[in-house]
């Protein structure tokens, strides 16, 4: 009788790139552990509307044991990855609560451990300026931009109640964008005739970027549709415009030539930026590959780690090829290195890694998006129209779509959100806010909020 082990695989990070590997890997004959302080897989694209009341968490945010149980090769671990050993093959890994060390084993190992928020050298921003990379962190901006109708409705000093009735978001890519024109379109929509003191509908939403032009990566003509349609909606841009402080009353900012503003807000978002995990330096220390300005380490052209051709590094963790940081990227990695596992067990020489781009889309709003989908350029509904059936095509499981369709249609058809709870006690545990808001709702009856816990602690 054969005594032989099966090829063990243990795969670092249960998002896009971790996730399509794992998939992968379950038709094959090997024994994989996924591993993940998470217990769950995030469709990142869509945290923005868990952040608006749109969605709930469990629609974008399915179970890892849900989603790979019927792959019997497959154990799902939840711990979070500490380092590597690459000379010994294993994995370090410490349990919830540290209740237990743990070292993993492997003959094959994918890391996918994905970016955290990067703040550019300056995280104590991250306190006034949550980013949005998590379910915790579109949880926090929901109870804020909740929280500030409910705080302008109870204020009865005109400037106090148009900083609360005023959100800046850092950043013009696809999250800020995406993000500025659901707060619009929750205030115009959504929340008309729920207030007294206040209208809604008046709240100024601010993007505030560095380039010409909000989704700049889409090109010129995408982007000046782009541009249109924010402006539409009401979303003022200031462009050409860079931040250099951020605190509980508002944003500093200079413009091209340096002058320097102020936007008066109690709410601020950071969507610029993006560093990969701190785990790419304990590999780059151990191998020697190259880091570049995000954190992303230099990898072989087949995503191998220079050096250690057993290791792959995909997605956000990965620099080749020059390609962006999207979920198609790491999709793609994810299912080029399951496959070149596969190619080594069955004795074939691996493959140069390539990408085929599917296009890029971006929701605006209600019926309103833009997408580029190989050399197609579309924008407004017919834009939306390829969003809606892309984003409801990547998503996990049959039960999931139905009820984000339904939700889609309630609110874009009708007006309705259903996921808008928070509560005073959230609200008084911020030190974000002024004091005199603090005072307001007694905040020595409750603990103190923290900061999104994806904010890097090194850049």
């Amino acid at each position: 009788m054969s005594t032989a082990k099966r090829h063990r695989v243990v795969v670092v990070g249960g998002g896009f790139g971790g996730l399509f590997a794992a998939r992968r890997l379950a038709h094959m004959d090997v024994d994989v552990t996924l591993v993940d302080r998470r217990n769950h897989h995030l469709f990142q694209p869509l945290l923005y509307q868990v952040a608006t009341g749109m969605l709930s968490p469990g629609q974008i945010a399915p179970p890892l044991r849900h989603i790979l149980r019927s792959a019997d090769n497959t154990r799902v671990v939840l711990a979070e990855v500490t380092g590597f050993d690459l000379d010994d093959r294993v994995v370090h890994a410490v349990a919830p609560g540290d209740v237990e060390r743990l070292e993993l084993p492997y003959d094959s190992l994918i890391v996918a451990a994905g970016a955290g928020q990067s703040y550019f050298g300056h995280d104590e921003l991250a306190r006034y300026a949550p980013g949005m990379k998590t379910i915790d962190d579109a949880l926090e901006l929901r109870r804020r931009f909740f929280g500030a109708f409910e705080m302008a409705e109870l204020t009865t000093d005109p400037e106090e109640r148009q900083r609360w009735l005023t959100v800046v978001i850092v950043g013009g890519g696809p999250t800020g964008v995406e993000l500025a024109g659901q707060v619009r379109e929750l205030a115009t929509r959504s929340l008309r005739n729920e207030f007294r003191s206040i209208d809604p509908s008046s709240v100024r939403v601010i993007v505030v970027d560095g380039g010409a032009r909000p989704l700049a990566t889409f090109g010129d003509r995408l982007s000046q549709a782009a541009t249109r349609e924010l402006e539409g909606l009401g979303v003022e841009l200031r462009m050409h415009s860079r931040v250099v402080g951020v605190d509980a009353d508002g944003v500093d900012a200079l413009d091209a030539d340096g002058t320097k503003f102020r936007i008066d807000t109690h709410t601020t978002v950071w969507a610029a930026g993006v560093q990969a995990s701190p785990l790419t330096r304990q590999l780059a220390q151990q191998s020697g590959a190259g880091l570049d300005r995000a954190g992303r380490i230099e990898v072989s052209d087949d995503l191998s780690l220079p050096g250690h051709p057993e290791v792959f590094v995909i997605g956000d963790m990965a620099t080749v090829q020059h390609l962006p940081g999207v979920a198609e990227v790491a999709m793609q990695g994810g299912l080029h290195a399951a496959n070149t596992i596969a190619r080594r067990l069955d004795n074939k020489p691996p493959a140069t890694f390539t990408y085929r781009d599917v296009g890029s889309v971006a929701a605006i709003g209600r019926f309103r998006a833009i997408a580029s989908v190989r050399g197609v350029r579309l924008s407004g509904f017919p834009g939306w129209f390829v969003w809606f059936f892309v984003h409801l095509a990547f998503l996990s499981g049959y039960g999931n779509r139905v009820s984000t369709m339904l939700r889609w249609m309630r609110s874009m058809i009708g007006r309705g959100r259903a996921e808008r709870q928070f509560s005073t006690a959230h609200v008084g545990g911020d030190l974000s806010l002024p004091p005199s808001v603090r005072a307001i709702v007694q905040p020595k009856q409750f603990p103190d909020a923290t900061t999104s816990a994806d904010a890097p602690k090194e850049t």
